[in-house]
């Protein structure tokens, strides 16, 4: 059993966090059976010393940390990690919650005899909502089933986002039916940014979860109701990656859609231009060669230059009807 000794450098934040009578209450010190949530920004230094204090090895609270680590689950005698992704909500450097993406990052939960551990790199919605008491029925000294909690939290925050992200993209799709700007283009390739992100990140996920249920990693196959809550927890990780892949297909589909009807209408508007070259090409050379200084048939003529509009005028419909029978045909 560890030693409930305060940490010396007082600058990690860490959380005691216990639940009497229905409520979450936070506690000054160590005790057994209760929530340890390790608040971000972290110092190496410090997760040293919380690693020795619990006898934890010191990876198991780095690793977690690390924006690009994969979803898995390891042990080392009587301590245990999972590695979860969890979707996160981050802003553009304006800070406009309009111009906010999604991505994932992952979520370390340490198993020790006494305790779960809770550690991100930064603070997010799905410890967040525990931390808040909107999550109702669980208890943090009943490790095994606070774990499906956090599970079952990430999820529903998936598909959360994922019709958020679906909503705003009906919204653009919309305006771009009246203007195609690149407003809202750039809108959409944040859009498909994040949706990448939780594709990958949710067959990452499910896949750790189905792994976890067939070496009954937590310990729970004895335990019908844990083991019933915990495989309608990885058929809605299922639904997740349903919804992440129809979505991904669909904004797929409509940005293949518009960059051919931008490259459609650049190409009227090239055709366009030419026929304008064309038509005024054969007026403006019958009218250049009379503007040479050089002696020409009917020259000195006094109505020369009505002649000349009349043949420009004439040539110049002439070409409009001889291209416009082209492209006819």
């Amino acid at each position: 059993m560890p030693i409930a000794l305060p940490i010396k450098n007082a600058l990690i934040m860490i959380q005691y966090i216990a639940k009497e009578n229905g409520k979450l209450v936070f506690l000054d010190k160590w005790q057994e059976g209760v929530w340890i949530n390790i608040i971000p920004p972290h110092h190496k230094d410090e997760l040293e010393e919380l690693s020795e204090r619990f006898n934890i090895p010191l990876d198991f609270l780095t690793d977690p940390l690390d924006i690009e680590e994969r979803a898995r689950y390891e042990w080392e005698d009587d301590i245990k990690l999972i590695v979860i992704n969890i979707p996160f909500k981050e802003k553009d450097n304006d800070d406009n919650e309009n111009h906010s993406y999604y991505r994932t990052i992952p979520l370390g939960i340490v198993i020790t005899p006494y305790n779960i551990i809770t550690i991100s790199s930064k603070e997010n919605n799905v410890i967040q909502r525990f931390l808040d008491g909107k999550v109702k029925n669980f208890k943090p000294s009943k490790i095994q089933h606070f774990i499906l909690k956090i599970m079952e939290q990430t999820v529903l925050w998936y598909l959360e986002y994922l019709k958020r992200l679906n909503y705003k993209r009906n919204m653009l799709e919309q305006e771009l039916y009246n203007s195609s700007r690149n407003k809202e283009l750039k809108e959409l390739l944040k859009i498909e940014k994040s949706l990448v992100y939780f594709l990958n990140s949710l067959k990452a996920d499910e896949l750790l979860l189905m792994k976890m249920k067939r070496t009954d990693f937590l310990k729970i196959r004895e335990n019908e109701d844990y083991l019933d809550y915990f495989e309608d927890i990885i058929i809605d990780y299922s639904q997740g990656l349903d919804m992440a892949n129809v979505h991904t297909n669909i904004l797929g589909g409509i940005m293949d859609t518009y960059a051919t009807i931008i490259s459609n209408n650049f190409n009227n508007l090239v055709q366009r231009l030419t026929f304008i070259t064309i038509i005024l090409e054969v007026p403006t050379l019958v009218a250049s060669f009379y503007g040479m200084n050089v002696d020409l048939p009917f020259s000195g003529y006094k109505y020369i230059f009505y002649i000349l509009f009349s043949v420009s005028f004439v040539l110049g419909i002439f070409l409009v009807w001889v291209v416009t029978q082209k492209v006819k045909l």
